[in-house]
């Protein structure tokens, strides 16, 4: 046993140095957790000890500003491997993928990481005869979404630590009175572990497999042992309320053999608990260490005086001994949600050109941010040149107009795949492809478009000839009255049918490398022009780059199997693309990059998951459709069957009522995380009726009565309904 542990009575090994500490949001964890790393690299240093130090953050964009930290502590004098806690399994993998190839007798070739897309579309193939014959079917469900169910049972049997082989029985035993059956959970898991060892024999890797790969067979390996026991003697894990539970196996293998750990935990986070997190099971490795409590009580924001207040008000009710300050919480209300979200928009209007506030200390938080909300708000909003962000965006690709044009553009160009065209996609390409930036606007914006939508559907109608192996575009003269035009639109018209009759015949010279190579040559054509997009549409971009990059070096792997039995070229994976991405695909988010210059300067907005998962803070919150009873719900933060896969319920049935405890649970925790999120104040905001006509009755409505009753003279001018 190492020298800095003792033995409990209980046989528990706990480290003298380890420090686990527990706190509420923003009441200074993170800031203590790099305290501790500094004052432990100082006593070291005097020892003549070495070692370099692994970081975990529960996210990505976490990560970064814990690196970040930890780089000016150390003043590069250690080396730190900062990671997610998937992100280094995922590495670890990879690093030592021989050592796997030889334990599992695999065959050798470097794994390839599959993004969520292309897992989908390989999975659906595998499975196309389950799908087909109703094997894999579930009523009610979509095949996407039964599919998506499917490969998430693996991502959570697998960072719970449990074998694929007792994915029937959990769902047996804990969905009851679900609609499937022991024979639907037994096909499921069975097509699992066929996918799994589909995957594993062409390289393939995804997140779920990885994690699986990492606990079963790499931590047990005693040559992965000795490697981390003398690369790792320190390690730091900020938010581990947010961590799967095979982290913890990683733990304590590091304590037991003498290293050095450093927790954060909050009692009131576990926001990833429905995609994989078990905070209560990593909540027991305290008892390994030495623990500090920050704060018994909220210290950050407006939690302090407002969160035992909430507490009471929430359920819908009123209780009239509680009083909420005006000054700090305001309320606007209305009868109809689109009066709402304008009068909301013109709050922050009226409070950025006041002076009271910058647009980058705003954030608009909503239990889901629908299509609706994003364009009102956005358009209200960038029209008084106030940019807004919208927080790690989770739309399909395809809804941004950028990404459109684009793949229609590849169908134009790449023959054979006319019947993915219509004149209604022809003529918003044009539309996008005219646009030109404004000069120094603030935010950028790609406002002027040289062919506007009523001139590009008459060229859609007049010079667009469709034909399903070779569709083209016409010459302008084409359309009859082309003189009705104008200059300016038949000029850029042409302009943009010189560009694509050059790539197609540079496509037939073989002078287009690839796909990739033609989507780069067209932003640079049409969208980028040497100026400074929005933030959402070089994210759009870059996202549509990543996800092409990766669909093609999938692609180039699967020339022995049945996807490509017939070896198709680029003509055939360049529809198999456009479809995919217009079906709606999810694709997976670009490595994040924040904002800079004009464009940092937005208002945030985001649905409550996001939000709280970046953790965010700001002086002004608008809490949208505070009445909604979306605000009691999981949503898509809670995958399918998640709740079986805990620790602490593993073999037990989830019911109705469990499901209601945990909802009920969750508010509470939501409400004290953004209270102290936000530092001076905080809108209420209200409509009687929500966008489907029906009553907001949800369990936030007497917050949101106090909050009207005690604000009405303060914010009359929005508060009055239209």
């Amino acid at each position: 046993m190492d020298n800095n542990s003792k033995k409990l009575a209980t046989g528990t090994i706990v480290s003298t140095d380890s420090v686990w500490i527990t706190g509420y949001s923003r009441s200074g964890k993170t800031t203590r957790l790099v305290e501790k790393l500094r004052l432990l690299l100082a006593s070291w240093q005097q020892q003549s000890q070495y070692t370099a130090v692994l970081a975990l953050a529960a996210i990505g964009d976490n990560r970064i500003d814990l690196a970040d930290r930890m780089v000016q502590v150390t003043e590069g004098r250690y080396p730190v491997h900062a990671k997610t806690p998937l992100g280094f399994f995922l590495e670890q993998v990879q690093l030592f993928w021989p050592l796997l190839i030889d334990r599992l007798q695999l065959k050798a070739q470097f794994p390839v990481r599959l993004r969520p897309e292309t897992e989908q579309e390989l999975a659906t193939q595998l499975w196309r005869p389950e799908l087909d014959s109703g094997i894999l079917r579930m009523e009610g469900v979509s095949e996407y979404r039964m599919v998506r169910r499917t490969l998430d049972l693996l991502s959570l049997a697998a960072v719970s630590g449990t074998s694929l082989s007792d994915i029937p029985i959990i769902l047996e035993q804990g969905l009851v009175d679900f609609p499937g059956g022991p024979q639907l959970w037994q096909s499921m898991g069975e097509l699992l572990i066929r996918w799994r060892s589909w995957c594993l024999s062409r390289g393939f890797l995804t997140y779920g497999i990885v994690s699986e790969l990492y606990w079963r067979h790499l931590l047990s390996d005693r040559t992965y042992q000795q490697y981390l026991t003398n690369r790792y003697r320190l390690l730091l894990a900020d938010d581990v309320d947010e961590y799967p539970a095979i982290a913890r196996r990683l733990f304590e293998f590091l304590l037991a053999e003498g290293a050095v750990g450093v927790f954060t935990y909050n009692p009131t986070g576990g926001i990833r608990q429905g995609l994989g997190a078990d905070p209560l099971y990593m909540e027991d490795l305290a008892s390994r260490c030495q623990v500090e409590n920050l704060a018994s009580a909220p210290v950050s924001g407006l939690a302090p005086q407002l969160s035992a207040g909430c507490m009471e008000l929430v359920g819908g009710g009123f209780a009239p001994a509680v009083t909420l300050p005006a000054a700090t919480v305001q309320s606007i209300q209305t009868i109809s949600r689109s009066q709402l979200l304008r009068q909301t928009a013109e709050a922050i209007i009226h409070g950025v050109q006041q002076g009271q506030v910058q647009p980058e200390d705003i954030a608009v938080i909503l239990p889901g941010v629908d299509a609706i909300a994003r364009y009102t708000l956005t358009e209200i909003l960038t029209k008084a040149g106030i940019a807004i962000e919208l927080l790690n965006d989770q739309r399909p690709l395809t809804a941004s107009p950028l990404i459109r044009a684009l793949l229609t553009l590849l169908a134009l160009v790449y023959p054979g795949w006319g019947r993915l065209l219509d004149r209604d996609a022809v003529a918003e390409m044009l539309v996008v492809l005219s646009q030109e930036p404004i000069a120094d606007s603030h935010p950028p914006l790609l406002a002027m478009t040289r062919i506007d939508p009523v001139r590009a559907g008459l060229l859609a109608d007049y010079c667009y000839a469709p034909d399903p192996d070779r569709p083209r575009l016409l010459p302008v003269d084409s359309f009859p009255r082309w003189d009705r035009l104008g200059h300016r639109a038949t000029e850029t018209y042409n302009q943009i049918l010189e560009w694509i009759e050059i790539q197609q015949q540079q496509l037939l010279g073989r002078l287009v490398p690839s796909p990739i190579v033609f989507l780069d040559r067209a932003i640079q054509q049409f969208l980028w022009k040497g100026s400074n997009l929005p933030y959402d549409q070089i994210a759009a971009i870059r996202e549509l780059m990543e996800t092409a990059q990766h669909y093609w070096e999938v692609a180039a792997r699967m020339k022995d199997s049945w996807y490509e039995q017939t070896k198709p070229g680029d003509r055939q994976i360049v529809g198999r693309f456009i479809q995919l991405l217009r079906q709606g695909t999810v694709t997976a988010n670009p490595f994040p990059v924040r904002p800079m210059g004009p464009q940092s300067r937005a208002v945030t907005l985001t649905n409550i998951f996001q939000y709280r998962s970046t953790r965010r803070r700001h002086q002004w919150h608008f809490w949208i459709d505070a009445s909604s009873p979306l605000w009691l719900k999981g949503g898509a933060a809670t995958l399918f069957a998640a709740p079986l896969f805990l620790q602490d319920r593993l073999g037990r049935p989830w019911t109705s009522e469990d499901e209601t405890e945990a909802d009920e649970k969750r508010l509470p925790r939501i409400l004290q995380d953004l209270l102290a999120r936000v530092d001076d104040r905080l809108y209420l905001c209200h409509s009687d009726l929500a966008t489907n006509g029906q009553d907001q009755t949800g369990p936030l409505l007497g917050l949101v009565n106090a909050a009207v009753l005690f604000s009405q003279e303060n914010l009359s001018v929005y508060s009055t309904s239209q």
